[in-house]
Formats: C-alpha cells, sequence, structure tokens
C-alpha cells in the first residue's frame, strides 16, 4: 500500500465547513501543514499540526489534539481526550485537556493547564513522523482494513466505501496563510459543498462545490471550476486556466480567464474577459 500523493498537498475544505468570526468549524478532523498561519481558531474532531503553525485564536478539539514543536496558539487549548503538545509551543491562554496530557520541554502555557488523565513531560513525536509511523505498524501486525481508513481520511479515497463513515478532514498545506482577508496556497485548492467561507482565495487551481457562498474573489494559476447554485463575492481571476460556472452559480465581480463555460442558469454581475470560447448552456426551453 502506497500513497497516491502527500495529503498535505492541496487545500481541502470539506462539505458545511464555516468559517464564522472568531473559527474555523468542521465537523471532521483538522489537519495543518508545517509553516502554516490560520488566523483563525479552529474547531474540529481532532486537531493536528505541524511544526511552526500559528493559531490566532482558540483551539477546541472534540477528540485528540498534537501539536508539533514551535506551534503558536494565541488562545486556549480545549480537548475532549489526549493532548501531545512538543517541546517550545506557545499557549497564550489555558490548555484544558479531559484525558491525557503528553507535553514537551520549554512549553509555555500563559494561563495554566489542567488535565483529568496522567500527565507526562517528554518530547512526543511530531505529528506527521506519528501518522506513518501508526500507519506501518497497522500493516505490520496485518490490520490492512485499519491502514486503509486511515489512509482514506488523509487523502479521501473516494474508493473505499468504508470511509464514509467519518467525515472529510479539514487539510491546509504547508506554508498557508488562512485568514479573514485572504486563503493563500501554493497547491490545488478544493471546497466542498455547502460551505460559507470568508476570503479571498489564492491557490493553484480551484474547485468550489455546490452551494457554496465564498465572500471574496477566487484567483488562480490553471481552471477554476464553481458548482451549482454557489455564489462568489467577488472577481473570478485565472492566469492561463479555463473556467466553468456551473448551472444556477453567480459571480458577482469580473470574471477573466482563456475559455469559459458558463452553464444554463449562471450569472456573471461583471465584465467578461476571455481569451479563447465562451460557452453559453442553454435549457430546453431555451431551445423552444
Amino acid at each position: 500500500m502506497a500513497f497516491r500523493r502527500d495529503p498535505l498537498d492541496e487545500l481541502v475544505v470539506p462539505d458545511g465547513t464555516e468559517a464564522k468570526e472568531v473559527a474555523l468549524e468542521t465537523d471532521g478532523d483538522v489537519l495543518v501543514g508545517a509553516r502554516s498561519s490560520v488566523e483563525f481558531g479552529v474547531r474540529g474532531r481532532n486537531v493536528l499540526a505541524g511544526e511552526s503553525v500559528e493559531f490566532g485564536g482558540d483551539i477546541e478539539a472534540e477528540a485528540d489534539c498534537r501539536l508539533d514543536m514551535w506551534c503558536e496558539v494565541a488562545d486556549n487549548v480545549l480537548v475532549g481526550q489526549d493532548a501531545y503538545i512538543g517541546e517550545r509551543v506557545h499557549i497564550g491562554g489555558e490548555m484544558k485537556v479531559a484525558g491525557d496530557l503528553d507535553i514537551g520541554d520549554d512549553v509555555e502555557i500563559d494561563e495554566g493547564f489542567e488535565a483529568n488523565g496522567w500527565i507526562v513531560i517528554r518530547n512526543p513525536m511530531p505529528t506527521i513522523v506519528f501518522l506513518f509511523v501508526y500507519l506501518k505498524q497497522l500493516l505490520l501486525i496485518g490490520e490492512e482494513d485499519a491502514a486503509q481508513r486511515l489512509v482514506s481520511q488523509l487523502v479521501d479515497d473516494d474508493e473505499d466505501e468504508d470511509a464514509e463513515s467519518a467525515p472529510d478532514p479539514l487539510i491546509v498545506p504547508r506554508n498557508a496563510t488562512v485568514s479573514d482577508d485572504a486563503w493563500r496556497v501554493s497547491t490545488p485548492a478544493t471546497i466542498g459543498d455547502g460551505c460559507r467561507l470568508h476570503g479571498n482565495i489564492r491557490a493553484e487551481s480551484i474547485d468550489v462545490g455546490e452551494d457554496c457562498n465564498i465572500f471574496g474573489s477566487l484567483r488562480a494559476r490553471e481552471d477554476v471550476t464553481v458548482g451549482e447554485g454557489t455564489r462568489i463575492h467577488g472577481d473570478l481571476t485565472t492566469r492561463s486556466g479555463d473556467v466553468i460556472v456551473e448551472p444556477g452559480a453567480r459571480i458577482l465581480g469580473d470574471v477573466s480567464c482563456s475559455d469559459l463555460e458558463l452553464g444554463p442558469g449562471a450569472e456573471v454581475d461583471g465584465s467578461i474577459r476571455a481569451d479563447g470560447e465562451i460557452t453559453m448552456g442553454t435549457t430546453e426551453r431555451d431551445l423552444e
């Protein structure tokens, strides 16, 4: 078994994710790559962050929380099960852990901490290393089904029917910036259905699902797809790619691209600048 791609090589926003005033909320896990900045707080099931990740608000993990070395959390960390905190992590508020706390050297928690389980002071294994070691051990003991479920949750493998029981994770790639003003990544971005996000999205390519509200513009180097019934409250620009706007979607600003395909009922409120072809879909009623 092998990973088909690095699970942290894409921005993935699962269905139903909301960016509220103080927190980014999702039903599944939250995985944040090293050296990224998330200016919101985050709320999810398990919260896992690589080295030198910065969070601008609270972390609320329904299950486990794992922060690698040199992470910075501006406010509180609340954990429903166990927590693993690497060395030289700084937490600007308090930390409350319902289970066990495994904590590294030189960790600073400004307002103190409490844990209902065991407290162990050592250097926990880095998050990404832990995931791969865990996967290897599952394979060594013959737990292939459990290993496949782990891979599926990380890389969104649609071929595994067993993965449907767990919500897809929110994945922020390495060196990303996520804020109320802009989401900036150097990787592809995939946004699920029914999401409500604030900020301009900047990525290599962008695929937005159905019935989303994006309060900002979209800008990509390659192709952009906007799902059915979605609203983009800003411009849509791609440097060298094509744009597909699905039926009933609406772009409230300008569109600039190579080829443009507009589905039936799709709207563009601003101007359209296309270097190639513009295709406008028609309904059966239009053909009559």
